[in-house]
């Protein structure tokens, strides 16, 4: 089985980044013979002009990045072991646990908005897929908890305050969204988790932000 750094090496040969994992235990509630989940996303920055150079970034069909995705977590499902299985968080019912998986890895928490943040993207999180492996992978340990010792201006930058740890108020953030008064996150992304100090090195560009808001609108 690949260690860690040869995990994450072949990942970015696939422009993926290894986001955290977990070894298995019988309440994960998963098939006995997976004895590992690795998580997956995008490999930031510049991920959506690399996009533009695939296959599905240039055909105009619809959903480019889950196309993408599944073609890059099956090939690199290949390249690490034959046993592995890819998972996706799209394509359901019935949808694979990722939020689940990924507060297990440790690599995660949850944000004082109710959000997912990861450790080095923060917000920005965002997971492209998983392998479930029949071997075990040595990972690191996680980095100190995200948001310890942070001022958490991502509490204060929903301009109209549909996130809070209470919930989240889609329907009021769809309509912000859809008025004139959206632009700013419409163009540029989400205000709040672009509020977040963690991992601005390895933010999404506009032009992903855009599609992502426009995908969700």
């Amino acid at each position: 089985m690949a260690t860690e750094a040869e995990v994450a090496h072949l990942a970015a040969g696939f422009h993926l980044d290894l986001l955290g994992g977990f070894a298995t235990e019988p309440a994960d509630g998963l098939p006995e013979e997976v004895a590992t989940v690795l998580l997956f996303g995008a490999l930031e920055p510049g991920f959506w002009d690399y996009l533009a150079t695939c296959p599905e970034g240039r055909d105009r069909q619809p959903d480019p990045v889950d196309r993408w995705s599944r073609r890059a977590l099956d090939g690199l499902a290949r390249a690490i072991h034959p046993g592995a299985r890819p998972r996706f968080p799209f394509g359901g019912p019935p949808h694979d646990p990722f939020p689940a998986w990924a507060l297990r890895s440790g690599r995660c928490r949850i944000s004082p908005v109710g959000l997912l943040v990861h450790e080095s993207c923060g917000l920005m999180v965002s997971f492209r897929g998983a392998l479930w492996l029949p071997g075990a992978v040595a990972l690191s340990p996680p980095f100190p908890p995200p948001c310890e010792g942070c001022a958490a201006p991502c509490k204060d930058a929903c301009p109209i305050g549909a996130l809070t740890p209470a919930g989240y108020d889609v329907p009021a953030c769809r309509s912000w969204l859809a008025g004139a008064e959206g632009h700013a996150c419409m163009s540029e992304g989400c205000a709040v988790r672009r509020a977040c100090p963690v991992g601005r090195d390895r933010s999404p560009s506009a032009a992903r932000a855009r599609h992502h808001m426009r995908s969700f609108l």
